[in-house]
């Protein structure tokens, strides 16, 4: 039985859905149907009176319906009354009073009629009433005269409108202001749980607004008068305990209807005012649906059910007392539907029933009725049984339509519900579209849709492909209503589904293609980022999808289109760009969205009214409101200020605070008129400056600095000067800033000598030469003195020292590096601040394998030792080169006569690379190495290297030694596709130069290698290039020629000069020192100018006479003043002279490697 009751109700609500659904096409026309009422009037209907009277009714069926009306229970013959019409195709009546009559006239019970030839359905009866407003009752009120303290009620009573006024007391044209003494109760009057002297007014006036007709009315005004029991005022009214103004008594009952709001109220009297407190017996209040209103008076509880009702007990108390009232709550229902009948479609010879089923307080009494008419008085229909609340039809016949309506009704009112029978006797047909497309997404639950119609209802089978039984079970589930569900939807459920419908009186099919595409998603979801006012902002939002699908991408901001891209970009982001932004693509079947959010963050804006207090000698509060940080929080503050006295117009920062603080003590100097302004920073930048804040000047006082850089020292030999760093300018603390200043020469006892002055220096006189003082300064102002510095001390100034170093020497001497020894000088002889043993060092011939080169090398080392028999080691010298040397020892400023000069020469070492290497090929098998020599070839060369390797793999190397004076050399090439690899170096007696390699996979025809590399790769291939050779083009041959000529007439010119410069003697050429104009520099350095600088002394017969004059002058000072002696690269400048006789000569102590060198010194 279940299951049948189930089969059907499942076939009533597909039966209503198919018909619905083929009134709503092109079959309509076919289906026949009784009628139905789908819109009418509420059942309590009131009208505004100045309006036309509309009473709807509206209802469909096949064939379309006729209507009638009823009013109080008879026919109501609309033709008779020119006041009312019926509009086309419907029910519905209009009633206008345009030519005159009354709306009154027409208040009543109406109900409509809708019928064709299958039935009759029927409205609601609707009550029509004319909303009124009565006009308040004249009367004469007498004024009110209370005892203050005393509880009072005003009657408000207003007149009944339809609907009730809602209801307000107004004093003097205000609302009176209410609370828990003095509120306005459901019932519209006026309580006052006690009177005060305050209360009394002439104008307490009730009014009604009537809502249709938007009027107010005022009830004629109470005065109230208050008399108190003390007119002076001093003594407070008689308290009182709590009583009950409403309700009265200490019970009473209440009833509510279901679904409706429960409103229950108690107002108490009493002074003190009395608190109100409301809870139910037996059980908790419902919390949900409970509100407490008008101060706690009043309990509302909305939606009542029957759980609701019992008895809620109210309770008033203050300090003397307190008093209860019961209420019992009935709750009563008029009828509500459990089980509302609907329409009922059967084919003939079928079955089915119709239900009414509704409940209530008290239970409803069920009626059935049968177009309109009572169903006992009706024919007698065999095939239909009435039990209750039930209609049983048993094998229908043709004809036998109509429609039956069930009024359900109690005490409290009525439920009225039409359902009509239709016997239908028709073949299956398809009502949805034929062959229809359906394009799903992968993976999702699909719908296949085959609206189908019939009676008797055809059974409906589904095909895939036209293919093996029906599709149900599985993957697959086929509905009542004809639609097939996959459950996942697949690739591989592509195809032509077909539905087949099928009954005793016929087939119908209709047929579903379906295909199956990927889904469309956001593979890259915008990101929500922060962009500063003024740079670009840009969201991506990358999207795969169905290649035979077309997409579109739109992108909005606040739900409003920006534009369609799958990106998105911002420029000049400002306020107005912040937003929420969304990326939605969508396909025609599908679409997805991702959203991210623009924050834009900018510069603080300044703070505002800074406010100074608590002013105090050095400190004063600062106070500020920031401005808005623009979405990026503010981490400092920063405090400026200005002052009026020294720099004024020049703010400068004071001191920073977190960004947390919008007031601190400002720290501030004496005798300083500031002002101040406030910069707020967050992570975007700094805002603009505050407006400043007015100005606050400080008081003066004695200094707090000490005046730094203290310092005593000498200009000059017989002097010291005493200088300091001044106070800065917030540092004076107030006016006529002076110093004071003592000095006295260091452990002597005496006392101290002192001076005051505004400068920031004072010089003391007559001083011994380096000599120890004590020092000390104080700074002093109108206000007082500062603090004392610390004793420091000072020197006077210092001399030339007066010995010279001695018995210098070289006792080891390599290629690049030299050991000197010497012995020092007396500590007193320095005459200053000892600083260094100053070595001048110079190379004056650099030796080659073909000449003698002059240089003008020079440089200084410094060596700090104050032991006995001081040592040092010279280093970065330059190999086989002829060096001079002397020392001198270096105080602050000067620097003593020099020593004695010493020769030596460095020993050989390997050279540079070749200047250049060039690989040039003369044939298809030849090739020829050309190079030139190394530019410093850092001794003798003895030959060149010459190593090459062949293959891919590089094959077992062949060596080729070359002799010094060889630069090139010419290689035959057994096979031309062969990979060679060239390692060239040059050689001296210490070993070859540095060897570098170098790889080439293509034709090599001409490389170039300049120093200082020194290896190159050929790579020789069949392929033939063309190489030109330079010493046969024309351009070439004719710059040659041009240099020679250039040549040939500078030539010329020298020999001019120099035939009309004179002669000199043989024995003056004899004796000319190394440098021809080698004079000693005013300033006692030394130094070359010789216009053969770096001339191969190749063939010369200049004396090389190595006897060098000593130098009774300073070398270069390192002190502060005094001239400056070294070049601007630091190299020392040194002037070395030949003394006249050969016996005089020094400095031949170092041992001297063997070279052409020595045999020209030895010469001379």
């Amino acid at each position: 039985n279940v299951g049948c009751m189930v089969c059907l109700w499942c076939r009533g609500v597909w039966l209503k859905r198919a018909i619905k659904y083929v009134q709503q096409t092109e079959h309509s026309w076919q289906v026949k149907q009784p009628p139905t009422i789908v819109k009418q009037s509420v059942k309590d209907y009131i009208v505004d009176p100045r309006d036309n009277i509309i009473i709807e009714c509206e209802a469909k069926g096949n064939p379309v319906p006729t209507f009638s009306w009823r009013r109080n229970g008879k026919f109501f013959n609309i033709g008779k009354d020119p006041r009312v019409t019926m509009r086309k195709r419907s029910g519905t009546l209009e009633i206008g009073f345009r030519s005159g009559g009354r709306p009154e006239d027409y208040e009543g019970e109406y109900q409509c009629f809708a019928n064709n030839e299958f039935g009759v359905a029927l409205s609601n009866k609707i009550l029509l009433r004319v909303s009124k407003a009565p006009l308040w009752p004249k009367e004469v009120l007498e004024p009110v005269v209370v005892t203050e303290g005393s509880p009072l009620v005003l009657l408000c009573n207003p007149p009944p409108g339809l609907p009730p006024p809602f209801t307000f007391w107004m004093n003097t044209m205000t609302p009176i202001p209410q609370d828990k003494r003095v509120s306005m109760g459901l019932n519209g009057d006026l309580y006052f749980s006690n009177v005060l002297a305050k209360d009394a007014h002439t104008d307490y006036s009730c009014n009604a607004r009537f809502l249709f007709t938007h009027t107010i009315q005022q009830k004629n005004p109470f005065t109230l008068k208050v008399q108190t029991s003390d007119p002076s005022g001093t003594k407070d009214p008689d308290e009182s305990t709590p009583t009950f103004l409403s309700p009265s008594g200490s019970e009473s009952s209440k009833m509510v209807l279901r679904d409706e709001q429960l409103l229950l109220e108690c107002i108490a009297a009493g002074l003190p005012t009395p608190t109100i407190k409301w809870f139910k017996k037996g059980g908790d209040l419902p919390g949900r649906k409970v509100k407490f209103e008008n101060f706690n008076k009043t309990l509302k509880i909305i939606n009542v059910s029957e759980e609701d009702a019992g008895e809620y007990v109210c309770m008033a108390n203050n300090q003397l007392g307190s008093i209860r009232h019961s209420i019992f709550v009935q709750v009563k229902a008029a009828p509500y539907w459990l089980d509302k009948p609907t329409n009922l479609v059967l084919a003939p010879d079928e079955n089915g029933r119709l239900v009414c089923r509704a409940n209530g307080n008290p239970k409803p009494n069920i009626q059935w009725l049968i177009n309109g008419q009572p169903v006992d008085s009706s024919p007698p229909n065999l095939s239909r049984q009435v039990l209750g609340d039930t209609i049983i039809f048993r094998s229908v016949q043709m004809g036998s339509s109509a429609v039956y309506q069930c009024n359900a009704s109690n005490q409290h009112g009525y439920l009225l519900a039409n359902a009509f029978v239709s016997v239908l006797d028709m073949p299956p047909r398809m009502l949805g579209p034929k062959n229809q497309l359906i394009k799903v997404i992968e993976n999702n639950r699909t719908f296949l849709d085959c609206p189908f119609f019939g009676s008797p209802l055809p059974e409906l089978r589904w095909f895939k492909n036209g293919q093996g039984s029906g599709l149900d079970g599985g993957q697959y589930r086929a509905y009542i209503n004809g639609t097939l569900e996959i459950k996942r939807a697949r690739a591989e459920d592509e195809g032509t589904y077909t539905c087949v419908a099928n009954s005793i009186l016929g087939t119908a099919e209709n047929q579903v293609r379906l295909e199956v595409k990927e889904r469309t998603r956001i593979v890259r979801a915008p990101e929500h980022q922060s962009a500063i006012r003024g740079s670009t902002a840009r969201f991506d939002c990358k999207v795969k999808s169905d290649p035979s699908l077309s997409v579109t991408v739109a992108w909005t901001k606040d739900d409003k289109l920006r534009k369609d891209d799958e990106s998105l970009t911002i420029p000049n982001v400002n306020e107005g760009d912040e937003g929420m932004y969304t990326c939605t693509v969508k396909s025609e079947i599908d679409q997805d969205t991702a959203s991210a959010r623009l924050t834009v963050l900018d510069r603080p804006d300044p703070p505002m009214d800074l406010d100074l207090s608590d002013p105090a000698a050095r400190s004063v509060r600062l106070t500020w409101i920031p401005g808005n940080d623009h979405r990026s929080p503010i981490t400092q503050f920063l405090v400026q200020f200005e002052e009026d006295r020294w720099e004024p117009g020049r703010w400068q920062d004071l001191s920073t605070y977190p960004g947390d603080l919008n007031s601190v003590i400002l720290q501030l100097a004496p005798f300083v008129n500031y002002q101040f302004r406030v910069i707020a920073i967050n992570s975007v930048g700094q805002s603009q400056p505050s407006r400043p804040s007015p100005r606050y000047k400080t008081s003066g006082a004695a200094p707090d600095a000490i005046p730094r850089g203290l310092r005593g020292w000498g200009s000059k030999n017989d002097n010291m000067e005493i200088t300091w760093e001044p106070l800065l300018d917030l540092e004076r603390n107030g006016p006529n800033l002076h110093y004071n200043v003592w000095w006295r020469l260091k452990d002597s006892g005496e006392e101290w000598s002192n001076v005051t002055t505004v400068g920031s220096k004072h010089v003391i006189h007559n001083t011994q030469t380096y000599v120890p003082y004590e020092i000390k300064i104080q700074a002093r102002n109108e206000f007082g003195a500062g603090p004392e510095s610390n004793v420091a001390t000072g020197y006077s100034g210092e001399d030339k020292p007066t010995d010279a170093p001695t018995a210098l020497r070289v006792s080891k001497v390599e290629s690049t590096t030299a050991t000197i020894h010497w012995k020092p000088v007396a500590p007193n002889s320095v005459q200053g601040e000892f600083k260094e043993y100053r070595v001048g060092l110079a190379v004056f011939l650099k030796m080659r394998t073909d000449c003698l080169v002059v240089s003008k090398e020079k440089k200084t080392k410094g060596f700090f030792s104050t032991v006995a028999e001081p040592s040092g080691i010279l280093s970065d010298l330059v190999p086989y080169s002829k060096y001079k040397m002397f020392m001198v020892v270096a105080n602050s400023r000067f620097e003593s006569p020099p020593s004695n000069t010493v020769e030596f020469t460095t020993k050989e070492g390997v050279p540079d690379a070749p200047k250049f290497f060039r690989i040039n090929r003369r044939g298809f098998d030849t090739l020829q190495l050309e190079w030139d020599k190394p530019l410093e070839p850092n001794g003798i060369l003895v030959g060149y290297l010459l190593k090459y390797q062949t293959g891919e793999q590089l094959g077992q190397p062949q060596f080729k030694n070359l002799l010094p004076n060889e630069t090139e050399f010419t290689l035959r090439l057994p096979d031309r596709s062969t990979r060679y690899k060239f390692f060239l170096s040059a050689r001296t007696q210490e070993g070859a130069g540095e060897v570098f390699a170098d790889d080439c996979d293509s034709l090599c025809s001409h490389s170039s290698l300049s120093s200082p590399p020194t290896l190159r790769m050929l790579c020789v291939s069949p392929a033939y290039i063309d190489q030109v050779d330079i010493a046969t083009q024309g351009w070439f041959i004719g710059l040659m020629c041009a240099i020679a000529l250039i040549i040939l007439i500078l030539l010329i010119v020298c020999f001019i000069k120099r035939s009309r410069g004179g002669k000199y003697p043989v024995r003056d050429k004899k004796d000319l020192p190394l440098d021809p104009v080698d004079q000693k520099d005013q300033d006692g350095s030394f130094d070359y100018h010789s216009d053969e600088d770096n001339k191969p002394l190749q063939g010369s017969q200049t004396s090389l006479d190595g006897n060098v004059k000593e130098s009774d002058d300073s070398l270069v000072d390192y002190g502060e003043g005094g001239d400056g002696q070294f070049n601007e690269d630091g190299s020392f400048i040194g002037q070395y002279t030949v003394k006249k006789d050969k016996d005089e000569t020094e400095g031949n102590e170092s041992s001297e490697a063997t070279s052409p060198v020595n045999a020209i010194y030895s010469l001379a």
